[in-house]
């Protein structure tokens, strides 16, 4: 099965999951700021880690323009709190175990790795605006360059 990633103007799908100190997450806490809404595979892989490092290393300029970074992938919450420790991920991991935010937000569907098919998360991330709208769409992601790709971005809009 593969799912329709969303698009830009329709209203971001709820979350409601723990992040990695098992403490709710809901996107309604966030309105009134922008939030990266970004997904990644697995815990603790090469391209994810460089991701998850490259969004550490540039949280002061996304804290500078207001805007809240979140990190979602099907990893339990104990992975996810390994995770955040090894590399001090100073932002939340949320735990999304039973697929219903990746499913919403049509990043899981079929992958392809090295001629083998498996299910899994795409590399997606979402801009969601103050309202909770999704302002954009970044479907294809590079994960070594893709935190500065989102602050040129929100630099060209202010």
């Amino acid at each position: 099965m593969q799912t329709t990633i969303l698009k830009e103007g329709v209203p971001a799908p709820l979350i409601s999951a723990n992040d990695q100190d098992g403490k709710p997450v809901r996107l309604e806490e966030y309105r009134g700021r922008k939030v990266v809404l970004y997904f990644y595979p697995k815990d603790d892989t090469p391209g994810c880690t460089k991701e998850a490092c490259a969004f550490r290393d540039n949280l002061p300029k996304f804290n500078t323009v207001g805007v809240e970074v979140l990190g979602v992938s099907v990893d339990d919450e104990s992975k996810h709190k390994k995770f955040a420790e090894k590399y001090n991920l100073p932002f939340r991991l949320v735990s999304d175990p039973d697929k219903s935010i990746v499913e919403a937000y049509g990043v899981w569907g079929m992958k392809k790795f090295m001629g083998r098919e498996y299910m899994g998360t795409s590399r997606v991330t979402y801009l969601i605006d103050e309202q909770g709208v999704i302002e954009h769409v970044w479907p294809k992601v590079s994960p070594d360059k893709h935190a500065e790709e989102l602050l040129n971005y929100l630099q060209q809009k202010t």
